[in-house]
């Protein structure tokens, strides 16, 4: 397998140094210091790119300018002060994943693990924030995404689809997290989703319509 060439935009110093160390058989790591090495990036065929939220001339979370900055790019923001709100407006233009700055090689690899393979990647805090605005705006269909499941695999997936931690859940249900682990595992593959986000679309009657 041939490592994917990954661009890191940052005039940084020391977060290039941090970004460069997943270096390996997976990925290939690109540096850039300015937009325009973006747009040249996407021009040679390449999508890839981890994007410093500091860069200069960048322009604010929530201008227009991001969906055409993002269009032929999976896009990964990384911010030293990262903020559920800059995390939400980001992805809504087109970013393809949102987190810290500082990050470790290991999370930044899983990260873009996750987005290679087409899904979005981002925080547990604004997973958690995006799930439960999900729910209060959504109903919730009836009879539509718990017939395959077990009574226990319904409840797991209904604490799963609002945000919450396999802790939390396993907590909440008096089980171990290995437990909620199988249930999960379990849902997933009836349900024919890979996140806790696909799950939550499902649970409100669109997951049919997620593709990535």
């Amino acid at each position: 397998m041939n490592a994917l060439p990954v661009l890191m935009l940052t005039q940084d110093a020391a977060l290039w140094h941090g970004w460069q160390r997943i270096a390996g058989p997976q990925w290939l790591p690109a540096r850039g210091q300015r937009l325009a090495d973006l747009q040249r990036w996407t021009q040679q065929g390449r999508s890839l790119v981890v994007l410093d939220a500091a860069l200069p001339q960048l322009p604010a979370a929530g201008d227009a300018q991001w969906s055409a900055l993002l269009q032929d790019a999976r896009v990964l923001v990384l911010s030293n002060r990262p903020s559920d709100e800059e995390g939400r407006q980001l992805l809504a233009k087109g970013a393809c994943g949102y987190g810290h700055a500082q990050s470790s090689a290991e999370t930044l690899s899983q990260m873009l693990q996750s987005m290679a393979g087409g899904n979005i990647w981002m925080g547990r805090s604004l997973l958690q924030r995006l799930l439960r605005d999900v729910d209060a705006r959504l109903p919730e269909p009836r009879n539509h995404w718990a017939v395959a499941l077990s009574p226990r695999e319904q409840e797991v997936a209904r604490y799963a689809s609002l945000g919450e931690s396999n802790a939390e859940i396993a907590a909440r249900m008096s089980i171990s997290e290995r437990t909620v682990r199988a249930h999960l595992s379990a849902v997933f593959e009836k349900l024919q989703v890979s996140d806790r986000l696909m799950l939550a679309l499902k649970v409100h009657g669109i997951g049919r319509q997620q593709t990535a």
